[in-house]
């Protein structure tokens, strides 16, 4: 074995987005392509020096792609001197799993490969990101000292040792690296039996719950059939999917209504389930359903807030909760109601770290199906879904009356996610451009009989470092407090994607079975108006909506 030194230019475009590098399997397979950005990752963390003592965790969601690019960061890690890398068994590791492992065996960092969410295959999307030294993505400062490297590497440097045996637990040596091999499921597992009450849980599906657990042919599946099946003992085939596989069989992993249409499916047959759940591709998101009821991620963060003493792990109480911006304000009901903080941050899992390190937030949640707290410091598909199963078990409740609870308390947040996807991105550009500048003249006007308090573009002043971010999103807020957001997605990776989002809160409990696509139909049109979305993007409809 030796080490080769490559000499390369660099690409244009290698910019991470609210989640790493997120580029179609054919771009990540050019010669050099991946090798060039772990070469600037490591040239960042390290500088010059080698990366000697230090322990890197390595895997991903077993996507097209991921055991290729596994081998390649070996080899190069091998190159950059780093003392041990903990590798998942088979490549794989959840994006939780990876924080864990991080953050339980004192490692300096991870590699994650996967696309969350996105589409799989030869023809599909890949991605690649690294989680700092506590867990979490890496901030802002340092994805932009990467992509600045990409700009400017000229060469990189890798090991010529043959690939390592991935699908067998155990140890080998690279260049004088150690190399383990490692149960991708064992470290996660420690960690959620330190948070919920499995013997509640065990004991419910005993008494004849009935739970199916979409993993939407991800990686969440081992993960699941081990520890709902394995040690909580539900009936086997309650986690259908499971097998990872490297197309997500051809399905598209997003656990929302759009796309989990099957698990939709079986939970408002006449024969249903007591609950259903999903995960996405690399198992940090999660969708939450009831016997022929959805519900929303927002309501669900609102719900586990309300509830969380109940439950081992945050029995003595939450320091606060975050929600990303574009998020309901169900959580921000409930914190004042508990008389705890409520932060709203861009969006982004990364924004929410400071927060969690720094002991101000226990739990955080996103709108895109995300939910989390300080166990970790990424989103956790599985850990939702537990906490779920922990405050049925206590409770007595349903899924559908926990969240009925949580608007006769609160009020019902009705809410949507209205996306237009693949607009061509100096047209997508244009409109938010447009927007803001309507900005200044907003506040005061009526727009198709909406009468607009307030708008404003959303900048975040980060309240442990004092960090800045600014043109988050462009809010525009209702005298009745209801809401359009705008913004456009940093994690597609063909063209643009707006999305529009659409909240307004209904204290009535007479209106609170009203569709919410019906309840926000002015907004919708206001919101059509002001961006003149089908001018901008000619499209009339969204592509999708949530």
């Amino acid at each position: 074995m030796s080490l080769k030194t490559v000499a390369t230019t660099p690409f244009a475009g290698q910019l991470p987005g609210t989640s790493g590098l997120r580029k179609k399997v054919t771009v990540f397979q050019q010669p050099h392509y991946l090798e060039n950005f772990v070469q600037a990752l490591f040239d960042v963390l390290h500088g010059d020096a080698p990366a000697a003592g230090q322990t890197l965790v390595l895997g991903g969601d077993g996507r097209f792609h991921n055991r290729v690019a596994v081998q390649t960061i070996l080899k190069m890690a091998a190159a950059r001197g780093y003392g041990k890398v903990l590798v998942g068994q088979g490549g794989i590791l959840s994006t939780p799993a990876t924080s864990a492992v991080i953050r339980r065996r004192g490692a300096s960092g991870g590699i994650i490969l996967s696309a969350s969410h996105n589409p799989g295959g030869p023809d599909g999307d890949f991605g690649i990101k690294y989680n700092a030294t506590n867990g979490g993505p890496a901030p802002e400062k340092l994805t932009q000292a990467i992509y600045e490297r990409t700009q400017t590497l000229t060469q990189y440097r890798l090991s010529d040792a043959p690939d390592i045996p991935l699908d067998t637990l155990g140890t080998h040596t690279m260049e004088g690296m150690a190399i383990e091999v490692i149960d991708p499921v064992s470290d996660y597992a420690a960690v959620q039996r330190e948070l919920f009450d499995f013997g509640a849980i065990r004991r419910l599906f005993a008494d004849g719950f009935r739970l199916r657990y979409d993993a939407m042919w991800a990686v969440g599946g081992p993960y699941a059939k081990a520890i709902i099946e394995g040690e909580l003992g539900a009936p086997a085939g309650t986690v259908v999917n499971a097998e990872p596989k490297e197309d997500f069989g051809g399905l598209h992993p997003d656990p929302n209504p759009a796309y989990a249409d099957d698990l939709i499916a079986h939970l408002m047959a006449p024969d249903a389930p007591d609950m259903g759940a999903a995960s996405d591709g690399d198992a940090d998101r999660n969708m939450i359903l009831g016997r022929g009821f959805i519900v929303s991620p927002s309501d669900s963060l609102a719900v586990l807030t309300a509830h969380a003493t109940k439950v081992p792990g945050y029995a003595s109480g939450l320091a606060g909760v975050a929600r990303s911006m574009p998020t309901s304000t169900a959580a921000d009901r409930v914190a004042k109601a508990l008389g705890i903080a409520c932060y709203e941050t861009p969006t982004g899992w990364k924004f929410f770290g400071n927060l969690l390190d720094a002991g101000k937030a226990t739990l955080c949640g996103e709108e895109s199906y995300g939910t989390g707290s300080n166990h970790v410091r990424e989103k956790d598909g599985l850990w939702a879904v537990l906490f779920w199963l922990n405050l049925v078990a206590v409770t007595g409740q349903s899924v559908e009356q926990l969240v009925r609870g949580l608007w006769a308390e609160h009020g019902r947040c009705v809410y949507s996610r209205h996306d237009y996807d693949g607009i061509p991105t100096e047209n997508a550009n244009a409109l938010m451009a447009e927007l803001r500048a309507q900005l200044p003249a907003l506040g005061g006007q009526t727009v198709e009989g909406q009468h607009i308090a307030w708008a404003d573009d959303f900048a975040y002043t980060d309240p442990v470092d004092g960090s800045v971010s600014q043109k988050q999103g462009v809010r525009v807020v209702l005298e009745d407090s209801s809401r359009v957001v705008f913004r456009l997605s940093g994690t597609g990776t063909e063209g643009a994607t707006l999305r529009v989002y659409l909240e307004r809160h209904e204290p009535d409990a007479s209106r609170h079975d009203v569709p919410a696509q019906d309840a926000l139909a002015p907004m919708v049109t206001l919101a059509r108006t002001l961006a003149r979305i089908e001018h901008h993007t000619g499209m009339a409809q969204p592509s999708v909506m949530t």
